[in-house]
């Protein structure tokens, strides 16, 4: 009895072999921790926008929904620009008779600045987005010192260990 070769599964086997290692390892990019978050916030009624700035951590309220920054993450500067914040949004509606406020979740998730409608918050009065992720001031004052001292130091000059120190002099007098 004849065993069937199907040509056509082989073939495709094949070109799916052919396209993953074109692709290239898939990995994760590599992103630095930023404190502060950049945001932009719109209420559809109102047509109002707001752009506000939120330490890593702490909750902010615009109109009736609450936004609490979980983390901020963004590329290196010598990597594609992208970045992202992972934020929780809640809401507590108004209260039209004598129950207790009840907090409804609205979005939890990361939102991609270069990318906001990929992972979009769903809301029919607010819309929420990143725009970036910042340092604080003493992170900035601190990389721009550093710069400055890396600028004016030639190798093989700056601060030396006192085991690293030649031997002084001796003083003639």
């Amino acid at each position: 009895m004849k065993k069937p070769h199907n040509k056509a599964v082989i073939l495709s086997l094949f070109v799916f072999a052919l396209c993953a290692a074109a692709a290239g390892p898939l990995y994760a990019r590599a992103t630095e921790e930023y404190p502060i978050v950049k945001l932009r916030s719109l209420d559809k009624i109102t047509a109002r926008t707001q752009v506000f700035e939120a330490n890593v951590g702490r909750t902010i309220k615009f109109g009736s929904i609450y936004i609490k920054v979980q983390a901020c993450r963004k590329a290196p500067e010598f990597e594609q620009p992208e970045s992202a914040a992972f934020l929780q949004v809640w809401e507590i509606p108004p209260v039209k008779s004598e129950e207790e406020e009840k907090a409804e979740w609205i979005f939890s998730g990361w939102m991609f600045a270069s990318s906001p409608g990929l992972s979009a918050m769903d809301h029919p009065i607010y819309d929420v987005w990143v725009l970036d992720c910042l340092q604080s001031e003493e992170q900035i004052k601190a990389q721009e010192s550093e710069a400055a001292a890396k600028e004016e130091v030639r190798e093989g000059e700056g601060v030396l260990d006192a085991e690293e120190a030649p031997v002084e002099p001796a003083i003639e007098q």
